[in-house]
């Protein structure tokens, strides 16, 4: 049997291999998207990471904003108990989602990890000031508000 493996041409194996395997439409699909993506996006680094400066301040001015709205939130200056005012409160509070999540998502893409753990923590806080609002008006906190004015 050693005697066998040992008379085997294995480049001319693997080249028929690779011959029926091209001949398969789903492997073909593969290799030219693989292809067309190398074209687009070259790797600038070893990790494969986007190191220009203009993106990293970019993510970092995201996750400032970010941080900014989501610490003046506490101290919105109007009545938000129901209403329009209520709404525009609501606003302000998807908007710290929102923000949290956009420059989640240039952090994570840039691999810049203190920036995507604020902006993770920016998330919850939107979360949390959104459950402030909604969990009295649906009933789950001992004390009940409306979403209307009367």
């Amino acid at each position: 049997m050693a005697k066998k493996d040992q008379e085997r041409d294995w480049d001319k194996e693997l080249k028929e291999v690779d011959r029926l395997l091209n001949q398969l439409p789903t492997h073909r699909e593969e290799q030219m998207a693989a292809a067309a993506s190398a074209k687009r996006a070259p790797v600038s680094s070893a990790a494969g990471a986007p190191r220009d400066s203009g993106s990293r301040l970019g993510t970092w001015a995201r996750v400032g904003l970010g941080l900014l709205v989501g610490i003046g939130m506490p101290f919105w200056p109007y009545s938000h108990a129901c209403g329009f005012k209520l709404l525009f409160y609501m606003v302000g509070v998807l908007a710290v989602i929102v923000a949290g999540v956009w420059s989640g998502l240039s952090s994570w893409k840039r691999r810049m990890g203190l920036a995507h753990v604020l902006s993770q923590l920016l998330v919850i806080w939107g979360l949390v000031l959104a459950a402030e609002v909604v969990l009295p008006r649906v009933g789950y906190a001992k004390a009940a508000a409306t979403w209307f004015c009367p």
